[in-house]
């Protein structure tokens, strides 16, 4: 049928059914692998982008970009406190403007021994629109300040608002990362495409995420804590048939807000004191993506591609 519609397509990865494919373990036999991102940034004062606690369209004023501030000053510090507390680890996305601007959060991001992905400069920008001679420059500022402040160069990604231009994930693979959280696709890893390459893609939520259903979605922090809960026991259950990924996304100035901190301690500490703790692998995203990268070819969703492509560049060296 030649003359059906065809819509815009991104041609990143195919479709894949969760129910048609192989089965894998994580580490040790875990069925659900457990990751928190906790998301630290820095926006421009009174322009640029940056949500405002009271109206989603609202513009740039000193109220809503000391709300945000609240975070760097407090609430990320309390993040920080609970997963020293349950002894977890965490992905770090964060904007480079934050190794300058607040050096002792990144000082305590190195102590913690944290994975770090690259979060763009600043929230206060997103890629879409730039030109790609700007948007390379950009990312590659990204890489090089926190490669500087955190000592290693970040291998992930995960843009401003999860936002991308057309070749925002061809640019990535260039500056030699690895794995994207943007593609909010699936509840296990995949490889997607680029033009330089293949690049895997980390789950990462978009509704199990506080910047959406507390600040955009106006949940309470009660209700974001049973989301969690939710989500959680909802995984574990249905990893019993294939190996999936939970994964947290926080803001210190959204739930580092003292009423909703302290039902979020309670659910996150529900899923570590779990009965069946024993099953789930409490990691990082980094963690996750090397894990992926050495199996064999045929098990994650176009890992077979991925393969070729590897085997077709050595060749040509």
């Amino acid at each position: 049928m030649d003359d059906v519609l065809k819509l815009p397509a991104h041609g990143r990865y195919d479709w894949s059914p969760i129910t048609k494919r192989k089965h894998y373990t994580w580490p040790g036999g875990k069925r659900l692998a457990f990751y928190i991102a906790v998301n630290i940034e820095h926006f421009a004062f009174n322009t640029g982008r940056g949500m405002d606690p009271f109206d989603i369209n609202a513009g740039q004023s000193t109220r809503n970009w000391a709300w945000r501030d609240y975070g760097n000053r407090i609430g990320n510090f309390r993040l920080f406190d609970i997963l020293d507390e349950l002894k977890l680890p965490a992905t770090i996305l964060l904007n480079s403007a934050v190794c300058y601007e607040y050096p002792e959060i990144v000082e305590r991001i190195k102590l913690r021994g944290d994975d770090v992905c690259g979060h763009g400069r600043t929230n206060a920008e997103t890629y879409k629109g730039m030109w790609e001679a700007d948007e390379r420059r950009a990312l590659k500022e990204c890489v090089d300040v926190i490669a500087k402040h955190v000592g290693t160069r970040p291998t992930g990604w995960m843009g401003p608002g999860a936002v991308e231009s057309s070749v925002t994930p061809d640019l990535l693979k260039e500056l030699g990362y690895t794995h994207l959280l943007d593609w909010p696709v699936d509840d296990q890893p995949i490889w997607m495409r680029t033009r330089s390459g293949p690049i895997l893609s980390v789950p990462y939520p978009m509704e199990l995420n506080d910047a959406g259903t507390l600040a955009w979605r106006d949940h309470s922090g009660r209700e974001f804590a049973d989301m969690i809960v939710d989500q959680f026991e909802e995984l574990l259950e249905q990893s019993e048939k294939q190996p999936l990924v939970f994964a947290l996304s926080l803001h210190g100035f959204i739930v580092g807000q003292p009423f909703r901190l302290r039902p979020l301690r309670n659910a996150i500490k529900h899923c570590v004191t779990h009965k069946h703790a024993k099953d789930i692998w409490f990691t990082r995203a980094v963690d996750i993506a090397e894990y992926c990268m050495k199996m064999e070819p045929g098990i994650i969703p176009g890992s077979e591609e991925a393969a070729a492509w590897g085997k077709s560049a050595k060749g040509k060296k």
